[in-house]
């Protein structure tokens, strides 16, 4: 039996959740997410509780089952309280900032690098070396932090690069001299 597949979800005040066949729509105070899911899967809404059954015990639907539900949390997370990324630059002379609607990145190119965010994030630059992502789609927070990271990913002699707050980076051990 799936651990997480058969927890049930509560769904807050101030959230509602429409199911149309396999069609979830939740509208919270940070906004509306809408995603259709597989058809197999059996998602029932009683009284303030979103619950997610499968038909059988086979592999797919035993793999379904857990991300069927894990989507749906996220959604209700999602537009109750938002999803939040941290991201730390190091390194010298590496700074980002906000011009406009664009994230600004200056990590060692000889060019600074635009990103372009969209309309369903925020992105915050409270020092120049700290990037926060906020949004309601837990996916579209993290694959927009992974893109950032990505400009210049942490390396493991120095630790220079882009890496997510708490992120530990593995050390090595540079050349050893004669």
């Amino acid at each position: 039996m799936s651990r997480v597949g058969n927890a049930a979800i509560t769904v807050p005040a101030g959230v509602e959740v429409t199911i149309n066949s396999n069609h979830v729509s939740v509208k919270g105070p940070k906004g509306t997410l809408e995603d259709t899911f597989h058809e197999d899967m059996n998602i029932d809404l009683t009284d303030g509780v979103i619950t997610v059954a499968r038909p059988s015990d086979k592999k797919e639907h035993r793999a379904l089952h857990g991300t069927t539900r894990a989507l749906l949390n996220n959604m209700v997370l999602g537009v109750s309280q938002g999803f939040e990324k941290n991201l730390e630059m190091v390194g010298v002379g590496y700074k980002a900032q906000m011009q406009g609607t664009k994230l600004v990145i200056n990590a060692g190119y000889s060019h600074p690098v635009e990103m372009d965010p969209g309309d369903d994030l925020q992105v915050e630059v409270p020092a120049p070396t700290k990037i926060v992502v906020r949004g309601i789609s837990k996916e579209r927070v993290g694959a927009f932090a992974a893109n950032v990271r990505a400009v210049r990913p942490p390396e493991p002699y120095k630790g220079k690069g882009i890496k997510y707050a708490g992120e530990i980076i593995r050390r090595k051990a540079g050349k050893t001299g004669k």
